[in-house]
């Protein structure tokens, strides 16, 4: 998969921002009498993309979907080839040349990203898995033409800019990826269960990503058989949903894709769905926090009948807030920290899975007969009615939610399409609601009876070092010592490879940009409740639900520094009980209303989030209220919880990144500071173990309040609307006797050096940098000149680390640097997982990319101009739904920002100049003082780090 910027992003800012936040909890109401939820059926019919479609003389389907409410297309291109395609030997060859598409064609040379990003391109990205491949990306309406004529250049004048240097390259990334992937807990699983479930030769038996030698031996050859087999026009879907009709379509298309010829006639690779003679045991161990338990079966592709029913069985079972495993081993036996279970679908069969993570202390052969047993109960006695119909309604409530935007991961673009390449039918989605909606508890028994009565695949992952059988499993075998050797991108020593002889290359003008109008950012009203909680919204009528956040200022800032998880399990147990309704009956009366409501917790608010069907908006809002201001926090529920939290510190131990995010912070601001703390919002093993049931009444009390409160809404209703229904819910709470309370933000005097910590982290596959050092800026001076330098300097996926250390090099999947969008003091963080062996090598490199820019190679403009028109232009597809609108209501309103903010960003970056972009970075960032946090196995990644200059010591965590 080829990361887009908005991806990578998430993945940087995510220690201080996202991933601080607790996990979703759905909330319902139960005791008190409430209105009957809107019937399915109704919630269904109102699920519709409408379309029109054509097709090229070359055999190109086209399917176009008018939707007005911005000015953005979503293209979406799917090829019919995955991983399925593969023959032996060739594993990991359709995700490679994925990558390879994105490195220019013969009229547009150069990295495809870039030009994306030139034209403010918003959710673009890459994937592949075993029956597709696709390219996708959100534009302008101005842009399309552009857009347009890239996708139509890299399938029809692609091997002409194919060249070895480029395949070697990206083959280093590819498998950087790879080890990314393989570092994680759990990261072994996947090789096992293909292999267990599957029998030799069978085409979905191998991992999308490959195997490390079928990788190495890919050629030229390889590439351009590929491409000629497999990237035809009659091989593929183009969708474009958005601001574009039919007639306008035609034209644009045909300009563009109509001179390709077609390709040779696609031949099917088929699958059987294959069942185990007998049951399987496998074990499997790993750096891991908890032992997990797997319940494995292949099960039917996406066009059977079945599918739909075994989903909503496994997810009245193991999916839902209520489900029975929930219910049994979670909430009542206590003997599960967290249970899953459902249907990964594909187009010839899919994979059904059950997980169980055994709570620490537990006996996991117990657990999983206790598994196995209310498992062969479920099948015999079958769901009730009313589990299938939430389970139903949940399905419902999301596909309405996915569909607010054009394009995307979950958007109109990808559903039509992915009903085109697997189904023949763009209106796929609509057979498969209605079979959720008619489903009964004996269709969805029989369909569970009838697949998961099968022998099962029993795989059990255990704490323990990784075995070399496993490792083989995933393909990296190794003679000797199980040191990774790169790809290089020229061997040392050696002359450059020669690249193929390119074809000539059809020269085909670029087309312009036309005109796009200026971000108009939705009209933002204000009001004020009778006990004074300030109401901010903004209307949204693409689907018709609502959003609603209640924020509180707090956060993880506010936790106390005795007790760190305070503030994170105060979140966690909102929803598990309140004085009148218990966890289980909060959850099932979310599934009934489709809502869904999160606590959690960043480092500045804590936040209680409300997503709701608008029929039952009334209802899901009277679940809000209760779960803020009434929670119980049943001394029996604060056990349970505290050590789903203490599971999860052990685990974010194991992880490379959560181990980064504990450790740095400290090291940044000090022990003393709201920050300084662990950057995941978890807290230490210490402070949850002391964590009382009065200091979370306490907590509650002096934070959660209506005094520091501010209640944001967003979605298909109006100011006059919401009012009386807030009013009703919220208009009449009062503060505790307590003190509100109060973060102090003071900077100790501790000089903190620049050094490298490094944490060992045995058998790792790949080492993971996190970098960091404190800017002279904080939140509320809105430092967007600082930011805008940064998308230069690491920000994007143009940006001069990414292009050294991905792309020239070829040592790292993602690389970068990011601001975190806190409040006060800003840290600058630099995130690189790279191969092992050039762990030393990237840290030198990364500080000299960043002093060079910093010095004397400074913005240059073609930068400036690349980086400000990207900017500009994204902003239309920056804000398309809600939930992109209700955050940028909360983020203005957090740092003092005036609400038509985002309206007058074009003006100030126009006004930019690079100059101005290099004095802002210089005057915050000095790569001097950077801290550097190493995740690797130490005896591999120390000898390198000498050659850096820093001291280096060795990091430990503790708590």
């Amino acid at each position: 998969m080829t990361l887009s910027r908005s991806s990578r992003r998430l993945t940087l800012l995510a220690g201080l921002s996202l991933l601080a936040m607790t996990p979703a909890h759905a909330l319902a109401q139960g005791a008190t009498a409430i209105a009957a939820p809107a019937p399915l059926s109704s919630l269904v019919s109102k699920v519709d993309i409408p379309y029109e479609e054509f097709r090229l003389p070359n055999g190109l389907r086209v399917i176009v979907h008018t939707d007005r409410k911005a000015p953005v297309v979503a293209v979406s291109v799917w090829y019919h080839v995955g991983s399925r395609y593969e023959p032996a030997g060739k594993t990991g060859f359709a995700h490679l040349f994925e990558h390879l598409m994105f490195y220019g064609s013969e009229n547009a040379d150069g990295p495809f990203f870039a030009r994306l990003e030139d034209i403010g391109a918003t959710d673009w990205n890459g994937t592949t898995w075993f029956d597709r491949t696709n390219y996708f990306e959100t534009v302008p309406t101005g842009a399309l033409d552009r857009a347009l004529f890239l996708e139509s250049d890299r399938m029809g004048h692609l091997l002409g800019a194919v060249t070895q240097v480029k395949l070697d390259t990206q083959r280093g990334v590819v498998q950087n990826e790879k080890r990314m992937g393989e570092n994680e807990p759990y990261g072994l699983v996947e090789y096992a269960q293909l292999a267990a479930l599957l029998p030799e030769g069978h085409p979905y038996r191998h991992s999308t990503i490959g195997s490390m030698a079928d990788l190495n031996a890919a050629s030229l050859t390889d590439v351009q058989d590929w491409f000629k087999t497999h990237y035809g026009p009659n091989n593929a879907v183009l969708v474009l949903a958005g601001d574009i009709d039919l007639a306008t379509a035609k034209a644009k298309v045909g300009k563009w894709f109509g001179n390709i010829p077609a390709g040779p006639a696609p031949k099917d690779v088929d699958a059987t769905v294959p069942t185990l003679a007998k049951d399987a045991e496998v074990t499997m161990h790993d750096n891991v926090a908890a032992t997990r338990l797997y319940r494995n079966w292949i099960v039917p592709g996406v066009n059977s009948a079945d599918l739909p029913q075994l989903d909503l069985a496994l997810t009245v079972f193991g999916g839902l807030g209520s489900s029975r495993l929930d219910n049994v081993l979670v909430r009542d036996e206590k003997v599960a920290v967290a249970v899953k279970a459902s249907v990964q679908p594909f187009e010839k069969l899919s994979i059904a899975e059950i997980t169980v993570d055994v709570k620490p202390g537990a006996d996991p052969v117990a657990v999983g007969k206790r598994l196995d047993q209310l498992l062969a109960d479920y099948l015999a006695k079958g769901p009730s009615a009313d589990e299938v119909l939430r389970a139903a309604t949940r399905q419902a409530s999301g596909t309405i939610s996915g569909l607010e935007k054009v394009g995307g991961f979950s958007g109109k673009a990808v559903t039509l399409a992915e009903g085109a390449v697997y189904s023949d039918d763009p209106a796929k989605y609509k057979k498969d609601l209605a079979i959720y909606a008619a489903a009964t508890p004996q269709s969805v028994s029989e369909a569970a009876r009838k697949w998961l009565g099968r022998p099962v695949l029993r795989l059990t992952v255990a704490p323990g070092e990784r075995s070399a059988a496993d490792n083989a499993l995933a393909g990296n075998a190794r003679d000797g010592d199980a040191t990774h050797h790169p790809a290089y991108f020229q061997q040392p020593g050696g002359s450059s490879p020669v690249a193929g002889s390119p074809p000539a290359p059809t020269k085909i003008a670029e087309p312009p940009i036309e005109p796009v109008k200026d971000l108009d950012f939705p009209d933002v009203e204000r009001a004020t409740l009778k006990n004074g909680i300030k109401v901010v919204f903004a209307r949204r009528t693409a689907v018709p639900t609502v959003r609603v956040s209640v924020a509180f200022d707090a956060g993880n800032a506010a936790d106390d520094k005795a007790k760190l998880g305070t503030a994170g399990l105060t979140a966690a147990l909102l929803d598990e009980g309140t004085a009148s309704r218990t966890g289980k009956q909060i959850a099932e009366e979310q599934e009934r209303l489709g809502a869904s409501i999160s606590a959690g917790n960043n480092m500045d608010r804590t936040t209680v989030g409300l997503f709701a069907l608008k029929p039952n908006l009334d209802a899901s809002l009277g679940l809000l209220a209760d779960v803020i201001r009434n929670p119980a926090f049943k001394p029996e529920e604060v056990e349970r919880l505290r050590g789903q939290v203490l599971t999860r510190i052990a685990a974010e131990k194991t992880e490379p990144m959560a181990i980064a995010q504990r450790m740095l912070p400290p090291l940044l601001y000090g022990q003393a500071h709201p920050y300084g703390i662990p950057f995941t919002g978890s807290g230490t093993e210490t402070g949850v173990k002391a964590v009382t049931r009065a200091d979370l009444t306490a907590f509650h009390d002096r934070w959660l309040r209506p005094d520091n409160a501010t209640i944001f809404v967003a979605g298909d209703a109006t100011l006059a609307d919401m009012m009386p229904l807030l009013e009703k819910r919220f208009g009449d709470w009062k503060a505790p006797a307590a003190a509100k309370g109060i973060k102090t933000f003071r900077m100790d005097r501790m000089m903190r050096p620049a050094r490298i910590v490094l944490v060992d982290k045995p058998q790792s596959p790949q080492s993971l940098i996190l970098a960091g050092l404190l800017t002279n800026k904080s939140g509320t001076d809105n430092p967007v000149t600082l930011q805008t330098a940064n998308e230069v300097l690491g920000g994007s996926t143009s940006s001069r680390l990414w292009m050294d250390l991905r792309e020239t090099k070829g040592w790292a999947y993602g690389v970068g640097t990011a601001l975190s969008g806190v409040k006060e003091t800003i840290p600058l963080l630099v995130y690189a997982p790279v191969q092992t062996d050039k762990t030393g090598e990237s840290i030198i490199a990364v500080r000299k990319d960043m002093s060079d820019y910093l010095t004397a190679h400074g913005t240059t403009e073609a930068e400036r101009n690349q980086t400000i028109n990207g900017q500009i232009l994204s902003l239309p597809g920056s804000f398309e739904t809600s939930s992109d609108l209700l955050s940028a209501m909360m983020r203005n309103d957090l740092i003092g920002r005036p609400d038509d903010y985002y309206e007058t960003l074009p003006k100030t970056y126009r006004a930019m100049t690079a100059a101005d972009l290099d004095k802002a970075a210089r005057e915050a960032i000095n790569p001097d003082r950077l801290i550097w946090v190493v995740v690797g196995d130490a005896k591999l990644v120390r000898p390198q780090l000498d050659a850096v200059g820093l001291p280096v010591e060795m990091g430990t965590l503790a708590d």
